[in-house]
This record gives C-alpha cells, structure tokens and sequence, in this order.
C-alpha cells in the first residue's frame, strides 16, 4: 500500500513535495525562488520536519550526483544552505549531519568542480553559529580531504590552484568549527595538527610559477589574494592566533618535522620566514615556548650536519629578536646554557672530525669550514637573546659565560696534550667572542653592577694569558662596558691631534658610584694594562684597544686621583719601552712610545693646565723633528717607520716625571703622588699565568723608587742591588716552598699539641704583643721636646703640650 501511494504525487508527504518543487524542469534555469520560500517556511514552521527535509535533499544529491546531473546537485546544495542559514532551532543537529553527509560525498568526487563546491558549502556552514551544542559530530574526514586538496598535483594550473585554495579554505573552516567549541572534536590534537600544520606550509613553500610573474601595479593587490600562498599565510596566522598555552606545542612541532624532512633548514630562508609568522602571530606570552621547542629541536639535531645546526640556530636568532616584546621565560640561563653546550660540542667535531667525538668513526664528513659558521651563528644568537633581556639577568648571563671559560689560574679542569691545548684556547676564544656580543648591547650606568668582582677577576685574569687573540677580546669587552656614551669609534685610530675639540666627545662628570669603583678596582686595571703592555707578540690592535681603553677611562670614570694615576702609569708604560728589560723589538717599544704621547696629548688637553700641554706639545715636537719613529703616525701604518737606535736617544724626546709633577702640582693636583713612579706588586696571578719573568721583574722593582725612571741619572737609587738581592729575587720560589711547610707545620701542631701546651704559647706571645704596644702607645703620648726643655705657662707653672690625637703623627710601628 505505501508504495502505491508513493507513486501518487498527491499522496506523498509534504516536505517531500515541496522539496521537490524547487527542482526545475531545466536545471539551468536554477533554484524556483518562489517554492524556496514555501521550503524555508515550512521549516521554520515546523523544525521536527527540518531532519526529514535534510534526509531527503541528501538522497536526492547523491542519487544525482551517481547521474552526473551536476545542475541539480548545485540547485540542492543552494537549497540546503539556505535553510542552514535560515533555520537555528533545537532540531538543527540531525540536518547539519545530512548536510555533512552531502559535503562529504562532493568532496569525494573526481570532479574539480564539485569538490569546491562541496568546500564552498563547508565554509559558509562554518561560519554560522549554532544555537545547540554537538556531541557526536566529527570532522576527521574533512580534515583529511582539505588537507589532501592542499596538496594538489592536477595537470591544469589554474584548476590546481583553485583546488589548493578551496583545501586552504576547508581547512580554515574547520578550524573556525572547532578551535572555541569544547564539545567537539579537539583539533590541536597531534593526528590533526600534523595534517594541517604541513598542508599550510606546502602552500607556502611553492610558489607557482604564474605566482612568481610580477603583475601590472594596478593587478598585484587581487592577485596576491588569490594566490594559494597569501591564503596559507592568513589562516596559519588565524591557527597560531587561536592557540592556547597548552596548545603551541602541539602547533609548533608539526613545523620543525616539516622543516627537517624536506631539508628547509639549510637555505634557512623558508624556515625564517616561517618562524617570523609563528613569532608574530601567537599571543607574546607564549613566545618562551617557541624557543625552547626550538632549543629542543636543537638538541636532538646535535649530530646532523653544521649547516642545518647553523640555520636553527639562526632562526632561533631571528625569534629572540621578536619575542623581545613578550617573554623569553623563566629559564634564562638554560637557553645560554644549552647553546654554550652547542658551542663546545662544535669544537669538538671540528677537532677530532667525528661526531662521535674519538669514540669511533662517523661516518660523515666534517668540514671546518661549516662548523667555524655554526659557532659564529651561535655566537651571535647568544648576543640576540642577551639584548632581549634586562639589565640584571644579562649581568647573570655574562658571570654564567665567564664561569664556563677554562683559565690555569682557577681549579676548573684543564683538558692536557696538545689536542687539550687546542679545545682549551678554542673554547677561550669562542666564550670570549660570545661575552663581547652580550656586552656590546649591555647598557648600565652603574659600574659596580656591570662589572661585579667575581666576574672582574676572572675576566682580567683571561687578559694574562699568552694568547694575543686572548687578550684582544678581554681589551675589547672591557672597553664595550666602560664606553657608556659612544666614544669607542672616536679613538679607534691612534694619533697625535692637536685640537680634541674636533673629536665631539661626549663627556659627564664622574659619578659617586664610578669614583667608588675606581677605588675599589682601578689598581687592579692599572696593573693588567701595564702587564699587557709588555707582551711581546701585541700587534696594532692591541694598542689601539689599549690606547681606547686608556682614553675611555679617563673620559667615563676619571676624577683627580684617576688621572694622576693614569698619567703614571703611561710613565710607566715609557719605561717599560726605554729599560727594555724583557727584551721587546724595536715594533714593540716604539709602539709603547707613539702610545703614550697619543694618550698625554689627549688628557693635557682635557686637564686644561697650559703648562703641562706646554710640556707634551715641546716633547711631541722634538719627537718630530728627531725621533718621528716614536709617534703613531710613523708606527700604527700599514709599512711602519722604525729605528734600531732606541738606546741612544736624548733626554729631550721623553716624558718627564718630574716635570709633569711640576706643572701639575702647581694646578691643585697632588705632586706627590705624581713623582712617585708606578710600580705593580706581585700577585698568585701572575705565578699560575704560565709567564716568564714576570715574578722576576716585579720583585727587583719593589722597594726601587725610581731606578728605572727617565731621570734616573738625577737622583740616586734607594737601595743598592747586591748579590743576595738578586738570589732572593731568584729564589722566590724557593721561599715560598718554604713558608708553606712552615705554615702546614703550625697548623699541624694546633692540630696534635696538648691544650695546655697551646695556651702557654699563645699566652706567651699575647703578653709580648702587649708589651710592644706599650712602647708604642709611650712614645705616642710622649710630647716632642721643645728647644727650652719645658713651655712656662702663664702663672709661671711647668706644662706641657696636649696635642689631638688626630694631628698625631703616628710612627712607622704603629701600622700593622
């Protein structure tokens, strides 16, 4: 009976009719509005039927579509979205599975148009908002057909690109669908993401060719919107913009597979630009989890080739530049920590050509030439990701690099032999290189912060060592910290000039916290410039660090005493080239020479004293007329001008101290201090820096006031230098074998002696010690006494002087 009825028109139910009466007769004709509007209002009337219609418009596309009767299936599909669009009611879940039902069976087809038809559907259904949540609903198929849209190989250009972007599309749509909707499927999940994340990137990484054409100016705007390219671009940054914190990982993981699979690191400009639109598009909280993914990519890729480590490496530069605004985490030291470890591993391939560093044989070439890039990428990331960070963790960042640099004079382990020798100095002069980077972009204004004692004293310490290279790079990270104004490029030429108004420096008065750390370390710089200055394989640049060094102090952290004390110490460097006691070339002490007249040419004229410029410009002069050899504009050229006879000069073309003195004691400055030749004490630094004669040196000068002096024929020496003197000096080493035997010996007897045996001891030497004090303490308070004997008072009475104790003017005893 019911199929006797269905053969009747009249007998069918109504939703079937009225379904079938927006079919016109010729398809061509399209969708029959009037009857649409009865379709849509019927359902909106009744929405228990909405599921019924959705049924049925499905049977009738798929019975269609099997017919190839392609202009009804389009009329269907026009029919269905607009009553997708029309209709919101509660019912609605049982119809959009029809509807889905329908998408998928056009997106199956092997027919171009229908599947961007079935895509165009999909993407209006996404962008409605359903009033009635979904259980049950999946969107796996779809994710899988856009994504294998996206990959599109058809014959036809345009008909390949129309593909791509309706997979684009669908792949958008179905974020849209999903990414806000707890209730659904969860698309960051890994079977999902690495499905979209690489469909994207496929479009972004091929560029047709028609793409590469460059259109007319007035077309460029549309055709960049239509390009598979653009639109991969946009709904990536739509992806990424929508992903929360637990969801970067997931996101940013399918990126480095696809990287790493289709050898994208090594050009490195795919995967920059790639990292540039996921550093740009998260949220800048987020921006931390992106480069420890990287640090991790990192990681597990430590023994592939150096140019795919260099190009991580320089992408994970690129991202610390854009993450400056957000954050690089909580992990600071971890990022250098894990990028110092690249830097060694690298030395280590580059030294023993086996990425199994001596274990065995790899089975891959290394090419030093490669690894040299690698470090020099890691080294300049190691400046990008300090610059992106405040003051304070860079001050940490630089004492956690500087505690990684192996010295002799620490107990850190010295790798031993040749092959140890080279990874020592390698792994020195690439954490230097990585220290200056940091420096270069760290701004303080405050030199007891920048430059903490802990990371000072191993950092000068570096500047003893042999190596030139070494030194140049401790000259040039101290000269980064102390220029706080940009004077550095100002003195990168040394030379003699006669107005320094010409320079435009930029100079403020020394603050209270720069006068406390000269006091607290200017000896201690003084002494390692003097010691650097005896160096016998210093080339140019090492003078001319010096010479900027010398001048940047003077300008950023130089009050009276400063310079007093540096006007010294150029004497001193002088000295050094005059004596030549350590046996210098005849480069080395003319250098010394043209440095020290470059440098008081320069601080007569910030002092200002016309005396003491007098002086210089006299001596400066003399210099040209008979010794040109002695300034820098005859030494620091490409083809220096020297002479052999540097010990048969006059006293004319010198420095003297007692005339700077003169001319500056008559202007306030302490002309004691200035007549006093600098002279270095003898350190433990200096007997572990593996010198020669440096221990030697020091110790005949102690106690010498000014033998070595330019005036040394004026004065007499302050004690005569015998035989013992000199065979003290030699044996020091002796001596001091010596006094630790005799120090293990006390502390062993405090260690094994009796109680009672200590304590008469200790008491015999507490009452000797008291004894002495009492000397002092009467010759003190004694008065001196005066020509008569006794000073009469008024009323005739003997008295005599009360002095203050602080105008007392305690003896030599009395310092301890």
């Amino acid at each position: 009976m019911y199929g006797v009825c269905g053969c009747c028109g009249a007998l069918r139910p109504r939703y079937k009719r009225l379904v079938d009466n927006i079919f016109p007769e010729d398809p061509e004709d399209g969708l029959v509005k009037t009857n649409m509007e009865k379709l849509t209002f019927y359902a909106l009337s009744a929405p228990e039927k909405l599921d019924r219609i959705g049924a049925y418009l499905s049977e009738r596309l798929i019975r269609d579509v099997s017919r190839h009767r392609y202009g009804y299936v389009c009329i269907a599909m026009e029919a269905l979205d607009q009553l997708l669009m029309a209709c919101h009611c509660q019912s609605i879940n049982l119809f959009v599975e029809s509807f889905l039902k329908m998408v998928a069976k056009l997106l199956e087809s092997e027919k171009p148009n229908l599947q961007i038809l079935g895509t165009n559907s999909f993407v209006k259904f996404a962008n409605i908002e359903e009033d009635t949540p979904s259980y049950h609903r999946s969107y796996d198929f779809f994710v899988s057909r856009f994504s294998e849209m996206c990959h599109s190989s058809h014959d036809d250009l345009d008909i390949r690109t129309k593909i791509r972007m309706s997979g684009i599309k669908g792949l958008q749509g179905v974020v849209r669908k999903t990414v806000n909707d707890e209730l659904q499927a969860n698309i960051w999940d890994p079977q999902h993401m690495d499905k979209i994340v690489p469909s994207l990137l496929f479009n972004l990484q091929h560029v047709e060719e028609s793409e590469s054409r460059s259109p007319s100016p007035l077309q460029a705007t549309e055709k960049e919107k239509e390009s598979p390219t653009e639109l991969a671009e946009r709904c990536l940054r739509e992806l990424l913009g929508r992903a929360a914190y637990g969801n970067i990982k997931n996101a940013i993981k399918p990126v480095l597979i696809h990287l790493d699979n289709h050898s994208l690191w090594e050009p490195k400009i795919f995967a920059t630009c790639c990292f540039r639109i996921i550093m740009y598009s998260i949220q800048p909280q987020h921006s931390h989890l992106v480069i420890q993914q990287l640090l991790g990519h990192l990681d597990a890729n430590s023994k592939s080739a150096a140019t795919v480590r260099a190009g991580i490496v320089e992408v994970l530069s690129e991202a610390a530049v854009i993450a400056a605004s957000g954050s690089v985490g909580p992990t600071v030291l971890e990022v250098f920590n894990t990028l110092l470890r690249q830097l060694r591993l690298s030395i280590d391939y580059a030294l023993t050509g086996s990425y199994d560093c001596g274990a065995g044989v790899s089975t891959k070439i290394i090419k030093e030439h490669e690894e040299r890039m690698f470090q020099e990428a890691v080294i300049k990331t190691i400046g990008s990701f300090a610059s992106t960070l405040p003051t304070y963790q860079q001050s940490e960042v630089m004492v956690f690099i500087m505690n990684k640099v192996p010295l002799p004079s620490t107990q850190q382990s010295i790798d031993a032999g040749k092959a140890g020798e080279n990874r020592n100095r390698l792994t020195q002069i690439m954490l230097l290189k990585s220290l200056l980077q940091v420096s270069v972009g760290f701004q303080c204004s405050n030199m007891l912060t920048a430059l903490p004692s802990v990371f000072l004293d191993r950092l000068l310490s570096a500047a003893l060592m042999e190596d030139a290279e070494i030194r140049l790079f401790v000259l040039e990270i101290l000269i980064s910290f102390i220029d706080r104004h940009g004077n550095r490029q100002k003195f990168s030429t040394i030379s003699t000039i006669s107005d320094i108004s010409v320079l435009k420096l930029k100079v403020d008065k020394c603050s209270r916290q720069d006068t406390v750390f000269m006091k607290k370390h200017g000896q201690q710089l003084y002494r390692h410039i003097y010691l650097i200055c005896k160096e016998e394989n210093n080339v140019q640049a090492h003078y001319e660090a010096l010479y900027s060094m010398l001048m940047l102090i003077s300008i950023e952290l130089a009050n009276e005493e400063v310079m007093v004390d540096l006007i010294r110490l150029v004497l001193a460097v002088q000295e050094i080239a005059q004596i030549n006691e350590d046996n210098l070339t005849a480069y080395n002490r003319c250098a010394l020479f043209a440095l020290g007249a470059a440098y008081l040419n320069l601080i007569s004229q910030l002092t200002t004293v016309p005396t003491f410029c007098q002086h210089i410009h006299e001596v400066i002069q003399m210099r040209q007329k008979e010794a040109p050899y002695m300034l820098p504009e005859d030494v620091f050229v490409e083809r220096p001008r020297l002479s052999k006879s540097l010990d048969r000069l006059g006293p004319e073309v010198f420095f003297w101290q007692s005339k700077i003195s003169e001319v500056l004691g008559g202007s306030g400055y302490n002309s004691d201090r200035l007549s006093t030749p600098y002279v270095p004490q003898l350190t433990d630094e200096d007997r572990l820096s593996k010198r020669k004669s440096i221990g030697e040196t020091i110790s005949l000068q102690v106690e010498v006031e000014s033998r070595n002096s330019p005036e040394r024929e004026q004065r007499a020496p302050a004690e005569e230098i015998t035989y013992e003197t000199l065979k003290k000096a030699i044996d020091s080493v002796a001596v001091e074998e010596q006094e630790r035997e005799r120090r293990r010996q006390v502390v062993e007897k405090f260690q094994k002696a009796p109680f009672e045996e200590i304590a008469a001891h200790c008491g015999a030497r507490a009452t000797l010690l008291q004894s002495k004090l009492n000397q002092i303490f009467e010759i003190t308070i004694r008065p001196p006494p005066s020509p008569s004997g006794t000073i009469t008072a008024a009323y005739g009475q003997p008295q005599n002087h009360s002095i203050p104790v602080y105008e007392m003017k305690f003896p030599d005893l009395c310092v301890y």
